[in-house]
């Protein structure tokens, strides 16, 4: 999962994903319910009821384009999803999520050269995507 990740960071999924039946951002939203929202809120602003107790708050997802000079980062949100592109800066209370099953992988490719991206990863990555303001 690790390797995978890595080269995750250098993938555009614009454009770039086939066959998303599976993994859309409707999956994702569902996903993001199951896993996310109670720290990060339903909203996806931070504001759900477990992450107000966190001592680092939970950061606004909503913006996550907003701070990366305008471009949705793709690589790095599943980085940090999956549980590799960690710094100090992110709160021990985030799980791991690469740790456990993220479902039947999809093949997703740029170039020519196929990567193959847990279904619901990707789909967690669709929404926050969709999501952005």
């Amino acid at each position: 999962m690790k390797t995978v990740s890595i080269l995750l960071g250098c993938i555009a999924l614009a454009g770039c994903v086939q066959n998303l039946d599976d993994p859309s951002p409707e999956s994702g939203a569902i996903a993001f319910r199951e896993d996310c929202a109670s720290c990060h809120g339903l909203d996806a602003m931070g504001s759900g009821s477990f992450g107000g107790a966190l001592i680092i708050t939970p950061p606004d997802l909503t913006r996550l384009s907003e701070r990366h000079g305008g471009m949705y980062p793709a690589g790095y949100v599943m980085n940090v999803i999956d549980g590799y592109a960690r710094g100090d800066h992110f709160s021990a209370a985030m799980p791991e999520f690469g740790a456990g099953d993220m479902g039947p992988t999809i093949n997703v490719e740029q170039d020519g050269v196929g990567t193959p991206i847990p279904a619901r990863l990707l789909a967690l990555s669709l929404y926050l995507e969709s999501i952005q303001r």
